[in-house]
């Protein structure tokens, strides 16, 4: 299965449905008065974690998500249906940034725990809303609201109790196979492994805790040489790490200490992690490099371990210190910024666009006033009236006088078409 942990998707929310223009007309009922229903709620978009999922691979072939769309109001007062929302499922460890922004709006560590990303548009209001002792007859209703249409990052960083760290070919993968039932690829050459792998291991208490083996860091990882580089975020929310060194490499020592400057040059937090030196491959070395190499990691560390993943020598007592240190040391606090996300409710669509296409023509659209122009009907005279007024509340009419409108030009919004005189706009 191929991997990945990190990529960009699209989503829209639901658009708001539209309100209704309707009359009561049943038998012995005299003047029945409006009757038109609102419009239904348009979908929310929803994120929410799933630990059955390990990985973003299925966003790779599906990055759009839109919401259901409200139903318009009906007659007889009956409201639209409200949409159903959208629920995207995303792996345990996903951080959530809005592209627009840059700020990280989501951090989502728990199991089933979701977070609202892009809300619906409200539903329009049918003319029965608008009736009032003084204007029993309204002849206008509203337009739903626009969802919200939005891009966003999704980082996965792994949930792990224990990360395991080493060179490449330093016996990673095959000890993540000997403690667990993960079947990474295993083989003699460097970076054999190119994705996180996570398994499972039996605990003392006999709890599970999981174990991810993160693909070989060189020096230079930092930086972006190698693979190490694109997988450390993976281990900064583990409890400790598990450092393990080949010991029949030619300078065992010096390639724990270029690990660890790679982890300090990354994060303090990674560097400061709690480590438990695994000593691999002592079933290759004779006896005298093991006490020398023994001797030389137990003057920094005091939990040292001589293990061979390939015939278990040791391996057990390694798993007990680390289910013991998994009892002992808490989980991380995440140290991710999470930003108030004001791009989830905010659907204004005020903004609108006007082109002079000719001497005498304008023609405007976008935002509300497209919508608005949708429920207007031009044969309508009082709804025209509401249109323009509303018009003029948002500035249109003093736009097109900076742009040298003059009386009796065209002003186009939608379907609808009207002629333009300063007196009727300006009293």
């Amino acid at each position: 299965m191929l991997f990945l942990d990190k990529t960009k998707i699209r989503i829209v929310s639901g658009h708001g449905g539209n309100g209704m223009v309707a009359w009561r007309r049943e038998k012995y009922v005299d003047k029945g008065g409006p009757a038109g229903g609102d419009g239904g709620k348009g979908g929310d978009v929803y994120l929410i974690a799933d630990q059955n999922m390990s990985t973003l691979m299925d966003f790779k072939y599906k990055s759009v998500f839109k919401a259901e769309n409200g139903e318009n109001g009906g007659i007889k007062n009956c409201h639209g249906r409200w949409a159903k929302d959208t629920y995207i499922k995303v792996p345990v460890g996903t951080v959530v940034i809005d592209v627009k922004s840059g700020n990280v709006i989501a951090d989502l560590t728990e199991h089933e725990q979701k977070v609202l990303v892009a809300q619906g548009g409200r539903g329009g209001r049918g003319n029965a809303r608008f009736a009032t002792a003084q204007k029993r007859a309204p002849q206008f209703c509203e337009p739903g609201e626009p969802g919200i249409e939005r891009e966003l990052i999704l980082e996965l960083k792994l949930i792990a109790d224990v990360g395991l760290l080493g060179m490449p070919n330093a016996g990673k993968s095959t000890l993540i196979s000997r403690i667990s039932s993960a079947k990474p690829k295993i083989a003699d050459y460097p970076f054999t492994t190119l994705i996180p792998n996570l398994g499972v291991v039996k605990g003392l208490n006999g709890d599970g805790f999981v174990v991810a083996d993160i693909p070989g860091l060189i020096e230079g990882a930092s930086e972006g040489i190698g693979l190490g580089h694109d997988f450390l975020r993976h281990v900064e929310r583990c409890r400790f790490l598990v450092h393990l060194v080949d010991t029949t490499g030619d300078k065992p020592f010096e390639n724990y200490k270029i690990i660890n400057k790679e982890l300090e040059k990354h994060s303090h937090r990674l560097a400061s992690l709690y480590q438990i030196i695994a000593l691999n491959k002592i079933d290759a070395i004779d006896e005298d490099k093991k006490d020398e190499l023994y001797k030389q990691f137990k003057a920094v560390s005091d939990d040292v371990f001589l293990i061979s993943a390939v015939t278990g020598d040791g391996v057990q007592q390694l798993v007990n210190k680390m289910s013991e240190m998994v009892e002992k040391i808490e989980k991380p606090v995440s140290e991710i910024i999470v930003e108030e996300d004001d791009g989830a409710y905010n659907n204004d669509d005020s903004e609108y666009d006007i082109t002079k296409v000719s001497k005498d023509t304008y023609i405007i659209v976008g935002g509300k006033v497209g919508r608005l122009a949708k429920v207007t009907d031009s044969k309508n005279s009082e709804q025209v009236i509401r249109f323009q007024n509303i018009l003029t509340g948002m500035g249109v009419f003093e736009r097109l006088k900076a742009m040298g409108v003059k009386d009796g030009d065209t002003i186009i919004v939608g379907h609808l078409e009207f002629a333009y005189y300063a007196d009727e706009f300006y009293g």
